[in-house]
């Protein structure tokens, strides 16, 4: 029942979080400078201001901004995130259509980034002033610091251009053919580059996170007594201390799913991946409101769920955490 309450609460927090960012968005992007029934106006060439007008008054634009904030928050709350200006489609058919690819390369850029993160970082903490440990740290270093854009433009040049081995941008070749694997294997082939290019940076934290962690825990007493008994070095390593080690990763990396997301508009942009952030790219440019706030709701809604799931999972890493304790 303690879990039950807990798991009610935090999705009464997230449901209060979620009404709170669908407000504080509505005001900003309505403050941008630009006016949608201008782009759509555009759009067909030109029109006189009575037909503006009209394009106003049929998007409800003409509407005071307190009375379209209530109008959007009842129709979010009966499952409805309007119509897209440009598109002239329900948003979320729109959200739907591209959510596949986003959750796709966020997924694989998180995998990728903590696999190799960890592996990394355990390797490096086995011999703290060794080559390797070096390597790791200098990779950490510069995976952090290079902007997501710069790696994904120079991992283009590299990979696409000198070394024509991933392409370029989209998430099938144009011409594809074949079954359900063969085109398993295309979507790989091109996921393969926005997805390292989306996960080297939290790649790097999670190797210097890893290593800090596994040098810790390979200190403990248990960890000495598992050796002195005879217990082979990996399942030292993997099984004792790694678990342990893991709790702070499984934090950061629940912290770090936003930025994830987030970082998927500047990838999608570079790839021509056709996801969310791309969408919302799009949606930016072209002064569409509904589309741009449905894009932001889902992002916000898949952060709380990360959140969550977080969460839980650091309970079941470490049984030692109660949900009726501080920390709830």
């Amino acid at each position: 029942m303690g879990s039950i309450r807990y798991i009610l609460r935090r999705l009464f927090y997230g449901l209060v979080l979620l009404v709170g960012v669908l407000v504080l968005n509505f005001f900003l992007i309505h403050a941008a400078p630009g006016d949608p029934a201008e782009v759509i106006a555009g759009e067909m060439g030109g029109a006189t201001q009575e037909v503006m007008d009209g394009i106003r008054a049929a998007y409800g634009l003409d509407k005071p901004l307190l009375t379209q904030l209530a109008i959007y928050l009842g129709n979010v709350a009966q499952g409805d995130l309007g119509r897209s200006f440009y598109f002239d489609q329900p948003v979320t058919k729109l959200i739907f259509a591209r959510m596949g690819p986003t959750i796709l390369l966020v997924l694989a850029a998180q995998i990728l980034s903590i696999v190799l993160g960890v592996v990394m970082g355990v390797l490096a903490a086995r011999r703290p002033q060794g080559v390797v440990s070096a390597l790791v740290g200098v990779f950490s270093t510069v995976g952090y610091a290079a902007p997501v854009f710069w790696t994904g433009i120079m991992l283009i040049i590299l990979f696409a251009s000198t070394f024509p081995i991933f392409p370029v941008e989209g998430m099938t070749s144009a011409r594809f053919e074949g079954g359900l694997f063969a085109h398993m294997l295309d979507v790989a082939h091109h996921l393969a580059l926005p997805a390292f290019t989306l996960g080297i940076i939290f790649l790097a934290q999670y190797a210097r996170l890893s290593r800090a962690a596994m040098i810790d825990v390979l200190g403990a007493d248990y960890v000495r007594t598992a050796r002195a008994k005879g217990v082979h070095e990996m399942s030292v390593v993997f099984k004792h201390a790694l678990r342990n080690a893991m709790l702070p990763i499984i934090t950061v990396a629940g912290i770090q799913f936003g930025n994830l997301i987030s970082g998927a508009l500047l990838v999608e942009t570079v790839f021509n991946w056709p996801g969310l952030g791309r969408l919302a790219f799009d949606s930016v440019l072209r002064r569409d409101y509904p589309t741009l706030l449905g894009v932001l709701f889902f992002a916000s809604a898949m952060v709380v769920v990360a959140n969550l799931a977080t969460d839980l999972s650091y309970r079941l890493a470490d049984p030692r955490i109660r949900t009726g304790g501080s920390r709830a």
